[in-house]
């Protein structure tokens, strides 16, 4: 009998290696994974920008002479690396800030709200945390920038 139940369904497909080029481009995550994703990637990223994170505090708070320096290393560079490139490490570190800061209130708020804990809060939750965070990152990238 048993023979019979299992010759009659059909067969499921078994997984046992994802194809980089082929299995990754199709699967889409749902918004909640991304920002999970996006939430370690920017710890991260904290974590190997904290040498230029140390260099700006102690060089912005030494004296007036080396925040002097601390600024023109945005506008005419340092050393070799232009000011551009400074500005732009500055605003991945502004987004990695500002991303694991949002990600990391929501995620208090679905481990503290038991109502929170639904697929339409994640997905909902999700998206207001990646608008909120590229938003904030986008205004302060701008007066970064000089912009306003």
């Amino acid at each position: 009998m048993t023979d019979l139940a299992t010759s009659q369904r059909p067969k499921r497909p078994e997984f046992r290696n994802i194809h980089v080029l082929k299995d990754l481009p199709s699967y889409r995550l749902p918004p909640a994974g991304i920002v999970s994703i996006l939430h370690r990637a920017s710890g991260f990223l904290m974590f190997l920008l904290l040498p230029f994170i140390i260099w700006m505090f102690d060089t912005s708070i030494s004296s007036e002479i080396s925040f002097g320096k601390f600024t023109s290393a945005f506008s005419n560079g340092l050393g070799f690396v232009p000011g551009f490139f400074i500005k732009l490490v500055a605003l991945a570190l502004i987004w990695a800030y500002l991303h694991h800061f949002i990600a990391g209130l929501r995620h208090l708020w679905m481990d503290i709200s038991h109502a929170a804990v639904s697929q339409e809060f994640g997905k909902s939750s999700a998206l207001f945390t990646l608008a909120l965070s590229v938003g904030l990152t986008l205004i302060l990238g701008a007066k970064l920038f000089g912009l306003y």
